[in-house]
Parts: structure tokens; C-alpha cells; sequence
């Protein structure tokens, strides 16, 4: 099952559905490109309309749009006096906003002489949060499966690798000289689902497609780093090969 983010938050009023999906989008698009600060700061609009999803979910009555709340501490732990809604909407979410929160406005902002420059640690926790408060979103308001949840977001936001670099529909490996072999597998660890061939011959640049499929792909796929199936010409990352992008590429 693989609805789309949009279907499973359909029941978020697009007044703030819109602006949190812009907000998370936001933070995964700064992050890929490295570009700490403003991932830190998108995570802080993230927050405030998080907070009046939590909170309108609570009432029974929505705001028609998402506002900076006069305090995010106070205004959270308001929301943990309501035992009628989930748990991760009483406790667990509304007490990692204000950490979130509290990254947008105190870090990375006014860094003394003698600090080490956080930014970037604090970018990939902003990161990691706002991916596990949408899962807990997504399988909160569509009844999902946590692993069902994280399907969802993970087609929203896929993997951020800092070496890709995309646009549209190109993507291109930001490393000269990397193999093929190696590029492929980045590429597919940064997609989510199966991947047409024809993408990948366009993305790698390789300019025979069937020393591609032969001399790349099919071993890959004898590997089981891949799952290259011949007739829809697709090809999907398996675990292990998931695993070779994490232990030795990233």
C-alpha cells in the first residue's frame, strides 16, 4: 500500500495541510542541497503548523491557517492535558516540538568565538524529526501501519544523499571518476520504488544501454544488491544493497 502523502492527510484541512507539506518539503530540499540554516528555520514553520494540527484535532475545530504561537513551550504542554486524542499527539509530539523549536531559534544563530559550528548536526536532526512527526501524522489520520507511514513519507522526502544532486526530473552524482556500478547504486538509494532503466542510462550518462543492462545491472542483480526485472525494465535497491550505499559509499 502506497497512498499518496496528500491522500493520507486528507483529512487536514488545506489550510494547513498545504504549508506542511511546503514546510517538510522545504527542510528535505535544503538538507540535500547542504544549505544548514535554512533547514533549521523551515523546521521552525514546520513546528507551528504541527502545532495547530495537534491542536484543531484536539478541539474538533481547525485554524483556518498556521501562526506563530505566543509561546511553544506553554502552548504544547497545553496540549498534553487532553487524553482523548493518541498518545503521540498528547505526549510525544508536543514534546518534540519544542526541541525542534528550540533548534530554529537558539543554534546556529549566534555561535560564540569558541563553539564548533553545529549547523550541520543540528540540520540532520531536524531532519530525522520532522520525518518521524509526519510518519506519526500520516499513520495517525489514514489508520496505517507504522511501516505503511513510513512508505508514504518516504515517497514525499526519499533519501537525502548530499552527493546527488537533482532538478525536475535529472539527477546527476556530484563525484567525477565514481563508477558506474557505484553511481547506479547511489541513484537507486535516493529514489524511492522501482526505477525505469531508461532514467538511469540518462542519469549515469552511459552511452550504451545494453553494456549497461549486461555488464551493470545483471550482476547487480545476481548480487541481490537489485532487483532488475527485465520485462517492465525497472530496477529497485534491495537490502543489501542498501547496505553496501550506507557502509561503504555514504
Amino acid at each position: 500500500m502506497n497512498p499518496l502523502p496528500s491522500r493520507a492527510l486528507a483529512s487536514i484541512p488545506p489550510g494547513l495541510r498545504t504549508p506542511l507539506l511546503a514546510s517538510f518539503t522545504e527542510v528535505c530540499r535544503n538538507y540535500a542541497e547542504r544549505r544548514w540554516e535554512p533547514s533549521e528555520l523551515n523546521g521552525g514553520k514546520f513546528c507551528e503548523v504541527v502545532f495547530h494540527i495537534l491542536d484543531g484535532h484536539a478541539k474538533g475545530k481547525y485554524a483556518a491557517k498556521p501562526s506563530k504561537p505566543r509561546n511553544m513551550v506553554d502552548s504544547c504542554r497545553s496540549l498534553e492535558q487532553n487524553a482523548s486524542v493518541p498518545r503521540s499527539f498528547q505526549i510525544l509530539i508536543p514534546r518534540l516540538l519544542p526541541a525542534l523549536y528550540e533548534i530554529r531559534n537558539n543554534r546556529g544563530v549566534g555561535h560564540t568565538g569558541g563553539d564548533v559550528d553545529s549547523n550541520e548536526m543540528d540540520a540532520t536532526a531536524v531532519l530525522h524529526l520532522t520525518k518521524w512527526v509526519m510518519a506519526e501524522l500520516v499513520r495517525v489520520f489514514h489508520d496505517l501501519t507504522t511501516d505503511e507511514a513510513r512508505t508514504v513519507v518516504d515517497a514525499l522526502s526519499e533519501r537525502q544523499v548530499p552527493l546527488i544532486w537533482s532538478s525536475g526530473a535529472k539527477r546527476r552524482v556530484l563525484a567525477p571518476g565514481m563508477p558506474k556500478r557505484d553511481e547506479t547504486l547511489l541513484l537507486l538509494y535516493a529514489t524511492s520504488g522501482p526505477v525505469p532503466v531508461a532514467s538511469l542510462i540518462s542519469w549515469t550518462e552511459y552511452s550504451n544501454p545494453s553494456v549497461y543492462r549486461n555488464g551493470i545491472l545483471t550482476p547487480m542483480h545476481k548480487q541481490r544488491l537489485i532487483e532488475f526485472d527485465a520485462p517492465t525494465d525497472t530496477v529497485e535497491l534491495l537490502p543489501p544493497g542498501v547496505a553496501e550505499v550506507e557502509e561503504r559509499l555514504l
